[in-house]
């Protein structure tokens, strides 16, 4: 006998499988759509029967994920169908930020539209970890509190920093913040019922951006504060590196025996681009952007260069002095000109990025928010 037998105990769990790839793909394919789907056109795009597109599209509706809105208008005989949105009601984000010289927070709907926005600007270097974290909580209570008092139920919280970001939300290093080997989850109690994830401000920010639909599949996102980071997006996903560090661009060396950086290196890009140095001497700043830059296309090949952070309200200022070093160093420049142009998201594109990896995490995995729910 070839056959493979199959015991009844495993069944239950494929078929679970395939009922939450099926939730994920419906709710994806309304997410992505340009317009409001019907329950049909989502049968036609993702090959499922309208009867099982009809249950799950029930199931999502009563989840909070799905809302039911007017028909798209149609121009062939028939009453329209009723279309299906994204939720604005349901489960939200919280984005998280902290910065040098800034904290922040944001809550994104399921639908994209920020809800709330709170910015506290105060300087965090002389602040112990514990110590600024307990700031954040407080901001990240705020948040909550409002969002609550709008009917949303927070998904989850993502958290914005500037350092190196292990799993499990360590932060190995953040030298700008002064800090090392901080366990950030656990200096959160306020969230302690959420889930939590951690990551470069960088990183969140080219995903955000990513989402924002402005860049491309492939570009570097360049976030301009007291120190300089990069979040690579190649072919519409974030390139993290072997360890998860990649991006760290404000340690490139422009000037082999120029200043010294708090990393120990001298010449680091940091030192010429910083937040600092662009107000000192923005014509330098941006001749050492361009050359740091210029390496990274020759490396990659990419298309699209974004400036954020603190870059994004100085593009103008910059523009000139980097697209020139651009030209002279880039290989490929005479054939391809190197688009350069600032973040969509602007300053608060590393927050926006934290709330929508919440949200996209939902998407990705409603059948675990449903199952959430369900326990509330």
């Amino acid at each position: 006998m070839n056959g493979r037998i199959i015991s009844a105990s495993r069944a239950p769990v494929r078929q679970s499988s395939v009922r939450a790839h099926n939730l994920a793909l419906v709710l994806q394919t309304v997410a992505n759509s340009a317009n409001r789907p019907s329950r049909a056109a989502i049968s036609s795009a993702t090959g499922l029967t309208r009867a099982t597109v009809s249950a799950l599209v029930d199931d999502l509706i009563a989840g909070g994920l799905l809302t039911e809105v007017d028909p798209t208008p149609r121009t062939g005989a028939g009453r329209p169908a009723a279309g299906l949105a994204l939720a604005p009601d349901g489960p939200a984000g919280l984005g998280l930020e902290i910065n040098v010289d800034y904290q922040a927070a944001c809550v994104v709907d399921l639908s994209g539209a920020v809800r709330h926005r709170i910015v506290e600007h105060a300087d965090q270097r002389p602040l112990s970890p514990g110590a600024a974290l307990a700031e954040l909580s407080t901001l990240a209570e705020r948040a909550r509190a409002a969002a609550e008092a709008d009917g949303l139920v927070l998904a989850g919280a993502a958290l914005a920093v500037p350092g190196l970001v292990a799993p499990g939300g360590l932060v190995r290093v953040a030298p700008n913040l002064g800090w090392q080997d901080v366990d950030v989850p656990a200096l959160l109690p306020a969230l302690a019922d959420l889930p939590i994830t951690v990551d470069n401000e960088a990183n969140l920010a080219a995903l955000g951006e990513l989402r924002a639909d402005g860049a491309g599949p492939s570009f570097v996102y360049v976030s301009g504060e007291i120190g300089i980071g990069a979040g690579i997006v190649l072919d519409g996903a974030l390139y993290r590196g072997g360890r998860g560090w990649s991006g760290e661009i404000g340690h490139v060396t422009v000037h082999p025996d120029g200043r010294p950086c708090r990393c120990g290196a001298n010449g680091c890009l940091e030192q010429y681009a910083g937040q600092e140095a662009v107000a000192a001497d923005p014509d330098l700043a941006a001749a050492a952007l361009g050359i740091a830059l210029a390496a990274v296309v020759n490396l990659l090949d990419l298309e699209v260069i974004v400036l954020g952070g603190g870059y994004a309200p100085k593009f103008d200022r910059l523009r000139e002095g980097i697209e020139a070093e651009l030209r002279r160093r880039v290989l490929t420049a005479g054939l391809a000109p190197v688009t350069l142009r600032p973040a969509t998201l602007g300053a608060d594109a590393a927050m926006r990025g934290a709330a929508d990896a919440v949200i996209r995490g939902v998407q990705e995995d409603p059948a675990a928010w449903l199952t959430r729910a369900q326990a509330v």
